[in-house]
């Protein structure tokens, strides 16, 4: 294989100890989280601290996220896990509310709403689903980038035949926020894992709520830190909501947080789309090198998720060789992000070609 400039975006940041092909499972941690953590679980031992960490951090995260998506920091709530936010969204739905999602759909996106017992929960192909879209339809909900595959949906005609039919969107941002341009603004929902290409720790995950979305949706799942006057509002029902969409806010771990200030400000650092460039020109080197050995990738053009049909069984052969990928839906998924460099790519298919 010819030399490439490709190398990792930021080496000082990360120490992989493998040829780590597997954000989409999840990110590897920066250094400068590395840091940030464990000064706070030092002072968490101590005593010395009334309660270490600070709310500040939700807010700081929120502000950072809301920049990366797009959107204000008062559209964004934080919480820990996509599931929980999509059953805010599900808990809004009236009885009998079509929901529109794609075929082999992430689970954490589906299953609030089939949870219910009382949806109607359609499924239909990704490459269908702006076709597939009617008047019944209240909600259309979907990954922008297939978490078994790595195919990126056509967000631009989901969105337009929901509006057509005045259907809600819900948009998965799990696989995408971090490498793939986001407009958070243009949906009623966005929901992102923050574990993978954002690259914070599990138990970081937020939502952004527009402005008319937030006025039907109520916060069922809300405590103290959705009041308007947070430390008004520590005993009995809160009164008064938050008027943005810190009303949705789940209790969170500030160690996660903590974290997500860092991680996230390296993500800045870098900009999105110096992000993208990167991963893709990876991602596609690595599927010339695999029809070169024979094989066929799922065809997700643009994406920096790699998915080869037939080869799901390989990943402990290869991670015997150094090689760190994962098996979904019967591929072998491969995924590409900033400390990855051409280096990775040849290991992959050294290792595949032996």
């Amino acid at each position: 294989m010819t030399t490439s400039p490709l190398r990792n975006l930021a080496p000082e940041e990360f120490a992989p100890e493998v040829a780590y092909l597997n954000t989409s499972s999840y990110g590897l941690t920066p250094r400068r989280t590395v840091e940030a953590v464990t000064e706070l679980v030092r002072q968490g031992a101590t005593g010395a601290h009334a309660n270490p960490g600070s709310f500040e951090s939700f807010d700081l995260a929120r502000a950072a996220y809301g920049r990366l998506v797009g959107v204000g920091a008062d559209r964004v709530a934080v919480g820990t896990s996509v599931s929980v936010h999509v059953a805010v969204v599900a808990a809004s739905l009236a009885a009998g509310s079509e929901v529109l999602a794609p075929e082999g759909e992430f689970a954490s996106l589906v299953t609030p709403f089939s949870a219910r017992g009382d949806l109607k929960v359609r499924y239909v192909p990704l490459a269908e689903l702006a076709a597939e879209v009617r008047q019944e339809t209240a909600l259309v909900a979907w990954s922008a980038v297939q978490s078994a595959d790595g195919r990126i949906a056509d967000d631009a005609a989901i969105r337009a035949a929901a509006a057509a039919y005045g259907a809600r969107t819900l948009l998965d941002t799990s696989q995408a926020a971090g490498w793939l341009p986001v407009s958070a603004g243009l949906y009623d929902y966005t929901v992102a894992a923050a574990y993978k290409y954002l690259l914070c720790a599990r138990g970081t995950s937020f939502l952004t709520v527009s402005q008319e979305a937030q006025e039907r949706t109520v916060p069922v799942q809300a405590g103290w830190l959705a009041a308007e006057d947070m430390w008004g509002s520590t005993y009995g029902p809160v009164t008064a909501f938050a008027s943005s969409a810190r009303r949705f806010d789940a209790s969170a771990p500030f160690l996660c947080y903590e974290g997500a200030v860092e991680s996230l400000g390296l993500l800045e650092s870098l900009g999105v789309e110096a992000v993208h460039a990167h991963n893709v020109a990876l991602a596609d080197l690595f599927r010339d090198g695999l029809r070169a050995l024979g094989h066929t990738p799922v065809a997700a053009p643009g994406s920096a998720v790699v998915a080869v049909p037939g080869l799901g069984d390989r990943t402990d052969t290869l991670a015997r060789a150094g090689v760190r990928v994962s098996a979904r839906a019967g591929n072998l998924r491969a995924s590409f992000h900033l400390y990855n460099g051409v280096g990775d790519v040849e290991r992959v298919l050294g290792a595949l070609a032996g």
